[in-house]
């Protein structure tokens, strides 16, 4: 998958050549002219990497490019593009990654560029986080994978207590001549019992 790139300067000479490096070096560019134009484009899409100038609107318009990318979820990695010298604490409070210093021969720009990125990508893995190439990733494998139909199923409680209460028709009929056989002999004992009853009553009669 092509790595996207977000190039924020209001140069055009400036973002057109470094579009166009970028883009023969299998990288995917967008571009902006202004921060304002940046910050909207970090809203509405998805890149690996923020490449932005400092000097815009105003001296620090760089700076709003930046805590947008800093706020996004995908947590791209972050380049400040100056032709200004910049203190090494000035830019990463800035909460740039990296100083790009133009103009740069090409083969530094790139190199700077993929290290770059490859570190990004360790530290966003060491802290289990997921940069915008991952979560691509993971959204085309969720839309892929198939859906499956979860049948609800009794807990075994429930089923224990279904298959004890749902008895074969012999056990049934064995219970029925039990308790048959259980109220005869009941009736027999009364019945004996009356007996003695009569014969000891005659008895004293006598």
């Amino acid at each position: 998958m092509r790595r996207r790139i977000l190039l924020v300067d209001d140069e055009v000479a400036v973002l057109l050549t470094l579009k166009a490096v970028l883009e023969i070096s299998g990288f995917d560019v967008d571009t902006a002219a202004s921060a304002r134009e940046g910050v909207s484009k970090l809203h509405t899409r998805e890149y690996q990497m923020l490449i932005t100038d400092m000097r815009m609107e105003h001296d620090v318009a760089g700076v709003e490019v930046i805590k947008a990318a800093r706020s996004a979820a995908y947590h791209p990695a972050v380049a400040l593009l100056t032709a200004f010298p910049v203190a090494e604490e000035d830019w990463q409070e800035m909460g740039a990654d990296q100083l790009l210093v133009k103009p740069m021969h090409t083969r530094i720009l790139l190199q700077q560029i993929e290290d770059l990125i490859a570190s990004h990508e360790r530290k966003l893995a060491q802290l289990g986080l997921t940069s915008a190439a991952a979560n691509t990733l993971q959204s085309i494998a969720a839309k892929k994978a198939p859906s499956k139909k979860l049948t609800a199923k009794k807990p075994a409680a429930k089923r224990a207590k279904t298959a004890t209460t749902k008895k074969p028709a012999a056990t049934r009929k064995k219970a029925v001549a039990k308790q048959t056989a259980v109220k005869s002999r009941r009736s027999v004992g009364k019945a004996k019992t009356l007996a003695k009853r009569a014969r000891a009553s005659l008895k004293r009669k006598s």
